[in-house]
């Protein structure tokens, strides 16, 4: 097998070829990858949306050759959830996966107003180390989904993604659907969050939720502390 794609909803991406490793990101529905290696019944792959490479489980993939690759024609769901009735019988399905279809894959062209209506539909959505669906989701996968859901390719992790776009000045210039990012004690880019209206900020911690952002970083109302150190605010539109 030289490409596949995902043929069940989520599947865990691992840091080692066995179930007990580490789960480093997730494949949803439908995206293709390259098989790099195969190990027993593991398949290391890269994907291809973001170049994230890990293993999987090789029954979880579905083996395509690169002719059918290329002229498929692939709608990527943009509702929350919804069951869908596939070859593989009906299968619940996260935003952002990518299913056959005979009908024009539309995109509505990015904009501060469709990514901040695309983000609050994540909202309560649990916290998943490594998650990237509907179902559970970390911080990097909830910004790189709502920006795929708009057409628009963000890596996969977030000190990745910090190396996008143009630095804001001053948070104050800050406007819905930019991307700000918070360092660790050891000053390393490890969070990252949605802008919204009134310095807002949407972000994955616990839950997807809402908090306030200052000069210093994420205030959280309900621990009455700032829980993350702000290093820049981005604009990636």
């Amino acid at each position: 097998m030289e490409k596949g794609i995902c043929n069940v909803s989520v599947a865990p991406l691992r840091a080692e070829p066995a179930h007990q490793s580490e789960m480093v990101s997730q494949i949803l529905y439908g995206e293709s990858v390259d098989v790099l290696e195969i190990n027993g019944s593991f398949s290391k792959i890269r994907m291809h949306f973001d170049q994230y490479e890990g293993w999987v489980d090789t029954k979880q993939i579905s083996e395509i050759n690169a002719t059918d690759l290329a002229i498929r024609n692939t709608i990527i769901i943009t509702e929350t959830f919804r069951f869908y009735d596939l070859e593989v019988g009906k299968t619940l399905l996260s935003v952002g996966s990518e299913i056959f279809s005979d009908d024009e894959n539309v995109i509505v062209p990015a904009s501060r107003e469709r990514i901040s209506e695309t983000v609050y539909m994540f909202l309560n959505v649990p916290y998943l180390w490594s998650g990237r669906s509907f179902f559970g989701i970390d911080c990097s996968g909830l910004t790189q989904l709502v920006y795929k859901i708009n057409g628009i390719s963000l890596p996969r992790d977030a000190h990745q993604q910090a190396e996008n776009g143009r630095v804001l000045d001053f948070i104050e210039e800050s406007q819905p659907g930019d991307l700000a990012f918070f360092e660790n004690t050891d000053g390393k880019i490890s969070h990252v969050g949605i802008m919204l209206e009134d310095q807002k900020i949407i972000h994955a911690f616990g839950k997807v939720r809402i908090d306030t952002l200052d000069s210093s970083g994420i205030f959280n109302q309900e621990l009455n502390k700032h829980t993350h150190k702000l290093r820049f605010v981005k604009s990636v539109l």
